[in-house]
Formats: C-alpha cells, structure tokens, sequence
C-alpha cells in the first residue's frame, strides 16, 4: 500500500486490501480464501453454475479462479452488474469481521480514500497504477473504483467515526 496525499492506493496479493490477498473467512458454511475466491464463487452461484462454482472453490491461486469466473455458464453482464457490488462488500465484510489482524490495517487508512490502483482494470479499480501520478485527481481516473468504494463502506461499517 502507498499513499499520495488523502489516497491510500492497494494492488496486487501482498496488499492486504486486494482481493487477492490470502485470508481465510467462511459464509454460510462455505470456506474462502480470498475476497476474489468469494467473489467468483458468488458469480457462478449467482448464474446456476454450479460445475464452475465447484472448480472456483478448489483452485488455489486467485488468478485460476479469476479464469474460472470469466467462464462462467449462462452469464449475463446486465444481471451481473446489478449484483457485483453488493457481492464484493459481502465478501469485504467477511474478510475483515473474520480477520482482526486485516482489519486493523483496514482501520489504520483513517479516512482516506481507498483507491485499487490496478493499471489493468478499469472495472474493480481506477486503471491507473500507484505510481501514477494522476492517481491523485480522481477527475483522471480510468475506471470507477468500486472495490475501493466497497473497503470504504466497510470501513465506516465497521469503524464508525
């Protein structure tokens, strides 16, 4: 993690706020190891895949399950977007109430913006990577951050100032 300015800025496993970071949590009986993990089992269950469902939940790396869900049966991308965000701070809101040691790096970005600074993806992050240095003007940003946004919520959720 780094920050520039207000903007606390996450990419990539080693980041604790990545959905990739390795972390154990388990949602109605069902065991996680990642917030991607979760997010991609969701996706398939979401679409009545459940073949894909099972093959997300046993591959190791958060990049097979992020294979797995882009190859999800019956998707639709309207259905999806309607549902993702609520799926994500789902999945955040595991991670954290389950893994004190991860929230208290949650707490510890205070009340900056928390900003997924993947220069890949324009969908989750802001496209744009941290040591971009547009990554301070939101006005330039790539991509809408919702996975940032989703850490904030929690945040407030679970620290309430």
């Amino acid at each position: 993690m780094g920050r520039i300015g207000n903007i606390t800025a996450f990419f990539g496993a080693a980041d604790v706020l990545s959905n990739w970071h390795p972390c154990h949590f388990s949602y109605h009986e069902v065991a996680f190891t990642s917030t991607e993990q979760f997010t991609m089992y969701a996706k398939a269950m979401l679409f009545g895949d459940l073949d894909t469902a099972s093959k997300i939940l046993a591959a190791s790396s958060p990049r097979e399950q992020k294979r797995l869900g882009r190859a999800v049966r019956g998707f639709d991308n309207a259905s999806w977007e309607g549902c993702r965000e609520s799926i994500m701070f789902v999945g955040c809101r595991e991670k954290f109430r389950q893994n004190a040691e991860l929230a208290a790096v949650l707490r510890g970005t205070g009340s900056s913006v928390l900003v997924e600074a993947s220069p890949y993806d324009r969908i989750w992050g802001v496209g744009l990577g941290e040591t971009d240095p547009r990554l301070s003007d939101a006005s330039t940003w790539q991509g809408l951050n919702p996975l940032g946004k989703a850490l904030m919520r929690m945040r407030d959720v679970l620290f309430p100032q």
